[in-house]
């Protein structure tokens, strides 16, 4: 139950990583899969296996490498060329999907309180600025409470579109396919839209396989984390397809939808994608700065204000264009990452598995110490010295993190079974009441 806690916490924060800005308008879900009418709902069951089998990949790998960052997984898995590549390409996509996001604040405050466009890109960059000078820690901590509460929204409005209603989908279906799209076919679809979703997460996604230790957590956090994401879109692209007449011409199609259901709660959604889309620009251009400052502060802060003035003017193309542009183009490149990956964890199976086996028997061996009913004899010791020289990880990395699993885990144990001796005690005492 322990390794099933720790395997959701992942799932929820993986999805924090994919889950964002983008789904909660509703725009790419338009030109990617609501634009081929019935058809698109194939699109949608491809992109839910893409998004379990590669979660379950990504999160492992990063698991497997103890990743810090991309580049700790990238260099043990891609030919250095191809490493310079996909870093570029990194690069680049953060700075692309950045100054989309600067659009997509100007369009969406334009589309609720009729402001100009460019006010609200404005407004929005500065924001960015403004909070690179702050405690924006705590800020961008706040503002992660906005994607647990857009996914509950969104479940909640598809719950409203189809509880007690029904509609003619053949004739949705015709509507629906007057949506312009940017790709040929429904199945290319899936794989370009997953492979811009993979591109723009995988960097998190590694740290957050690297704060773990136990790889089989890592495998079904990724994959539970992307089964939730495809049950999210799926919903989406329900709500969307089930109101195509309404918003086939909207910038922000989710909000169009919203207004219709309650205008208070129209307002309340504004705020949720501003704050999501915000949250989104901030982390990009700080990832961009970071990456060529390092950890000098006052160079990190010149180069966040060169890109956001930069991502300002090139977000003067529209929302809806730069996302039919722009993410494609994203999709063709992330397709190499995925290939990447895919080949990483095809030649490196056996020996993640291996890997996976050595780390339980060490932690299994490091929680004998603690055990009153076992004794740690000096095989034991033995033979988890040994474990730790054979692992892929560093002798001593390994060795401290195992340690620190264990005592984690007993703390874990010694809490539950103190709420509930708590609990048995109260129920005890009711009873004699």
């Amino acid at each position: 139950m322990k390794t099933l806690g720790k395997s959701m916490k992942i799932a929820l924060a993986y999805v924090g990583v994919i889950v964002g800005a983008g789904l909660s308008s509703g725009q790419d879900l338009m030109q990617y899969f609501v634009c081929f009418g019935k058809r698109g709902l194939i699109g949608i069951l491809i992109l839910v296996a893409l998004n379990i089998i590669f979660g379950r990949i990504i999160i492992a790998l990063g698991c497997y490498y103890d990743s810090n960052s991309h580049q700790d997984v990238l260099e043990q898995v891609a030919h250095p060329i191809i490493n310079k590549i996909i870093d570029l390409t990194l690069i680049v996509s953060g700075f692309i999907i950045f100054f989309v996001m600067l659009a997509g604040a100007g369009a969406n405050l334009q589309q609720q309180f009729n402001l100009p466009s460019a006010i609200g890109a404005l407004i929005c960059a500065l924001l960015v600025i403004v909070v690179s000078f702050l405690d924006f820690d705590k800020i961008t901590a706040v503002l992660g409470i906005f994607t647990p509460i857009i996914i509950l929204l969104i479940i909640a409005i598809t719950a409203y579109t189809f509880i007690g209603k029904s509609y003619d989908f053949d004739s949705l279906s015709n509507v629906a396919e007057t949506v312009a799209s940017p790709m040929p076919n429904v199945y290319f679809s899936a794989v370009n839209y997953y492979a811009l979703c993979a591109i723009t997460g995988v960097s998190m996604a590694f740290v957050l396989g690297g704060s773990l230790v136990r790889i089989g957590v890592a495998e079904k956090g990724g994959a539970i984390g992307g089964a939730l994401i495809g049950l999210i879109v799926l919903c989406a692209y329900g709500v969307l397809f089930a109101n195509v007449d309404l918003v086939k011409s909207s910038d922000i199609p989710m909000l169009t939808i919203v207004a219709q259901i309650n205008p208070v709660l129209a307002q309340i959604y504004t705020f949720i994608i501003f704050a999501l889309i915000f949250n989104t620009a901030f982390s990009l251009s700080y990832a961009l700065a970071k990456r060529f400052a390092g950890d000098d502060i006052k160079k990190l802060r010149m180069i966040l204000i060169a890109v956001v003035v930069v991502g300002y003017i090139c977000s003067f193309a529209g929302f809806k264009q730069l996302i039919s542009i722009m993410y494609p183009i994203l999709g063709y490149i992330g397709l190499l990452l995925l290939l990447v990956l895919l080949v990483a964890w095809i030649r490196e199976k056996q020996n993640i598995m291996k890997e996976k086996r050595l780390r339980r028997k060490m932690i299994k061996l490091e929680a004998k110490k603690y055990d009153d009913d076992q004794e740690y004899t000096a095989k034991d010791k033995k033979l988890f010295k040994k474990l730790a020289e054979e692992s892929i990880i560093d002798n001593a990395d390994i060795k401290k993190e195992v340690r620190e699993v264990v005592k984690e885990e007993l703390a874990d144990t010694s809490s539950e079974e103190t709420s509930q001796s708590g609990s048995s005690s109260h129920k005890g005492g009711d009873s004699r009441v």
